[in-house]
């Protein structure tokens, strides 16, 4: 499904304009991170690449295919999990059913996933009692368990101490090396750092600076890159 291609996107909502006219086009392989301050528009723009949100103007492509064609090979994980009232199995199978597995497959592959990231003693928990890194971890396997083709993750260890963004960034690498495209956000410089391979930097609405991690932040060529990379911006 890839490549990504956006064209001339942008977003407007409440009379502000979050996204201004921006064009990009990411490909398979490498892990890109979308890096930027708080109010850059990373979350909104991470939305319009997964069809969440339609663009004001201009163009989401995914493979020469308009809009959202590629909704059945993509998955997202969001900041805050959305969690269902049931066990922690029990919100993996469910998203497999959904997407048309057997039973017998969904449970395999749910209990597989499960234990890849490190949940399989607590298959059995209410999911909304798991703490925060547990409940990022299981929606990490309930969107692994899909095998989606591109994985997008808005802001994934935000809100986590780091014992457990560990755990997280561990787990991602693991979706990166099975083979699915990981596109994250990120306002954190040392976890783009250590998860990216190329870095988009947001700031204001806008791609401000597009670069390899190394050369982003060894040489950044752009004022934006230098001011936040120096703590500069708010």
């Amino acid at each position: 499904m890839l490549p990504l291609i956006l064209e001339n996107v942008s977003y407007t909502a409440g009379g502000r304009t979050l996204i201004n006219d921006v064009s990009f086009e990411i490909g398979a392989g490498t892990r890109t991170v979308i890096l930027g301050a708080n109010g850059a528009g990373k979350s909104v723009l991470m939305r319009l690449c997964h069809g969440l949100l339609r663009p004001t103007s201009g163009r989401v492509t995914w493979y020469g295919a308009s809009g959202t064609s590629g909704s059945g090979r993509q998955a997202m994980v969001f900041q805050r999990p959305v969690l269902l009232r049931r066990s922690a199995l029990a919100n993996v199978t469910y998203a497999l059913k959904l997407a048309g597995l057997p039973a017998a497959e969904s449970l395999r592959r749910a209990q597989v996933k499960l234990d890849v990231v490190g949940m399989a003693q607590l298959a059995a928990h209410p999911a909304r009692v798991l703490s925060g890194g547990e409940q990022q971890r299981l929606a990490l396997a309930r969107a692994w368990a899909l095998e989606p083709e591109v994985l997008f993750l808005d802001e994934p260890t935000a809100n986590l101490d780091p014992h457990a963004t560990r755990h997280i960034e561990a787990v991602i690498n693991a979706i990166h090396e099975s083979g699915t495209k990981i596109i994250m956000t990120t306002h954190s410089l040392g976890q783009a750092r250590r998860l990216g391979d190329e870095i988009l930097l947001m700031s204001g609405g806008q791609i401000a600076e597009r670069a390899p991690v190394t050369e982003f932040f060894s040489a950044p060529q752009s004022e934006a890159a230098r001011e936040f990379l120096s703590g500069e911006l708010p």
